[in-house]
């Protein structure tokens, strides 16, 4: 079985688990002894250490039961429990490293997978600004975005279609300078050869399809998965079936937005209105 490789750096549940699979290597037990060892099966087992599913207290209490460690695996669950990243969004990320295709739609805000890191720094020192996270987890942020738009830059990268609402390149974020870096970073991201980006017009009213930021993955095997957030949650949907509602909305809400070249356009018309 092919062994699967993690960075510890990439987001609290990596860090999470790769220290369960250090933790377990070291004793010399097999996922399976781990497995009897708490009541958890070993394909759950699998997905912690390798990062797509987050640690419950449940399953820390457990594992401090079978290791005979004092709470140490409850505090580094903790950690991932507390961290800046909303619930699902670092197992959504492990997926993402995999998918062949993505599909993202956002509003608002340009999608992190497209952002320069001076507009990502400031998106995130707005939200230290109004207390919703500290300093250290707004570098938090910025470090898992970094990570993820490398992902982006390997060899075979994913297919990637972005629908934007209108807002994301008309609310201006930090300063005349960011925003003129960020939108020429997206014509530039238009012109690669593995990316579609489109604007939602504001005509387009009430029948644009989301209300949410939403992403699509379709992973190797064309399976689908879906992940949606509000403010304070984030929810992965691992269902192909549910998730094809979704795809089929996103199908209309690309055949109302702006073609690539009309959107291009209207970036490009936006940018030059900046210094």
């Amino acid at each position: 079985m092919n062994k699967v490789e993690l960075d510890p750096e990439s987001s609290p549940a990596a860090a999470f688990g790769a220290f369960l699979r250090s933790s377990r290597e070291a004793r010399g037990w097999t996922q399976d002894e781990l497995s009897s060892a708490t009541g958890y099966s070993a394909t759950h087992v699998s997905a912690v250490e390798t990062g797509r599913r987050p640690p419950t207290r449940r399953l820390a209490q457990q594992l401090d039961l079978a290791f005979g460690t004092d709470g140490v695996f409850k505090r580094h669950a903790g950690d991932v429990k507390y961290t800046a990243l909303l619930e699902g969004f670092p197992e959504y990320v492990a997926h993402e490293r995999r998918a062949v295709e993505l599909r993202l739609f956002t509003l608002g805000i340009v999608p992190g997978l497209l952002q320069t890191m001076e507009y990502a720094t400031a998106v995130a020192a707005g939200a230290v600004r109004r207390g919703s996270i500290t300093s250290e987890q707004a570098d938090e942020r910025v470090k898992v975005l970094a990570g993820r738009q490398a992902q982006l830059r390997r060899e075979s990268p994913p297919l990637v279609h972005v629908v934007m609402d209108e807002s994301c390149i008309r609310r201006p974020v930090g300063g005349p300078s960011v925003m003129a870096g960020q939108l020429d970073h997206l014509v530039a991201f238009a012109e690669l050869p593995h990316t579609v980006v489109q604007l939602a017009p504001y005509a387009i009213g009430e029948d644009r399809a989301f209300d949410l930021p939403v992403n699509v993955l379709t992973l190797p095997n064309r399976s689908l998965m879906s992940y949606a957030e509000s403010a304070q949650q984030g929810h992965l949907e691992r269902d192909s079936d549910a998730v094809l509602p979704v795809l089929t909305a996103y199908y209309q809400l690309q055949a109302l937005a702006l073609s690539q070249a009309e959107s291009v356009a209207v970036i490009r018309q936006l940018r030059k209105e900046l210094p």
